[in-house]
């Protein structure tokens, strides 16, 4: 039986990951704090873990002990990470430093898996022109706007910088569906009538289903073809209009008011949150970082390689996958 390691495991798209692999039949270890909910993960034949990944010497003991023990993943998911902080050195401290900690440590005790899957970001190369809004390709520059983007782009330099490393990199675009709170918000404001829409100018955005990005990372494992990299969404595009719309319909919401927000007043309001955040202690869901994603006008992305060499279909858009979601959270009590 391989044997799977998903870092993040209690996250909102960790927990899916996990779920995948046990339905796969792959022994499964989940990597976790002592802090972590878990909540979803309490199907008992998941292997707990918690890595020191800080600490390279006692990562190393660490894996040196699972060594002796006869233990070796065949495939590492690497999920963990950071998306909002009230510390700016945390984005490169989480997404890059504990890439660089785990991967050397892999290496320096002969543990290194037959693929290394990096959960990277569409923020890591960065938001396309308004001219057109012609959708990002990997054959662009990348120009990441955030801290967030900057410190995923420099794992992914990080990885592709060693050599046969067997790594695969996927970067989703935005990522929805049941646990996911960030989107919770927009939903829940919209279930209230008010749908807050991020400037004037027309913004075109893309989506993947959290259950469709889990089958993306199960496909890319089986093709068996390493150092390669992918964006990830469900092919269409859609507007903010589109997103009002769906939620709108699955709530059963008759009329909802679309406020446009200047985005000036948005930094303000950014950095109001972030301000107090630093002063409560507890990161914000809308920071000056945040800001700097959400103010983009075209977050398109071409996932020609992504069907073409894993055949990629995916089983919802975005209508279907924002049903599927508000009856989760209604049957779950979130609505």
């Amino acid at each position: 039986m391989a044997k799977i390691l998903v870092t993040g495991a209690g996250g909102f798209i960790g927990s899916f990951i996990v779920e995948k692999a046990l339905s796969e039949g792959y022994e499964t270890w989940a990597g976790v704090r002592a802090s972590t909910n878990r909540g979803y993960l309490q199907n008992p034949d998941i292997h707990f873990i918690s890595l020191d990944y800080f600490n390279r010497e006692k990562l190393i003991q660490q894996l040196k002990v699972l060594k002796l023990t006869g233990e070796k993943w065949d495939y590492i998911i690497h999920n963990v990470g950071v998306t909002k902080s009230i510390h700016p050195k945390d984005f490169d401290r989480f997404n890059y430093g504990i890439v660089r900690n785990l991967v050397m440590s892999l290496i320096d005790t002969q543990m290194v898996p037959t693929c290394f899957v990096l959960m990277s970001s569409l923020s890591a190369w960065g938001a396309g022109c308004t001219t057109g809004y012609i959708p990002v390709k990997q054959t662009d520059k990348p120009h990441p706007e955030s801290l967030y983007g900057r410190s995923k782009l420099k794992a992914e330099g990080y990885l592709q910088s060693i050599p046969n490393f067997p790594y695969i990199i996927l970067r989703p675009t935005g990522v929805y569906g049941p646990r996911e709170r960030d989107y919770f918000l927009m939903i829940k404001s919209i279930r209230y009538g008010i749908d807050f829409v991020p400037g004037f100018q027309k913004q075109m955005l893309s989506f993947i289903y959290v259950k469709d990005l889990v089958n993306v990372i199960f496909s890319a494992i089986k093709k068996g073809e390493y150092r390669k990299a992918y964006f990830v969404s469900d092919g269409k595009e859609y507007s903010s209009e589109d997103f009002r719309r769906y939620v709108a319909n699955a709530l059963g919401k008759k009329r909802v008011l679309p406020v446009k927000v200047p985005l000036f007043l948005l930094k303000t309001l950014s950095w109001l949150s972030q301000t107090m955040a630093r002063i409560t202690g507890k990161s914000p869901t809308l920071n000056l970082d945040k800001y700097q994603i959400i103010k983009q006008r075209n977050w398109l992305c071409d996932t020609t390689p992504l069907q073409q060499e894993l055949h990629f279909v995916p089983e919802y858009d975005l209508e279907k996958g924002i049903h599927e979601t508000i009856k989760w959270y209604k049957e779950n009590g979130w609505l």
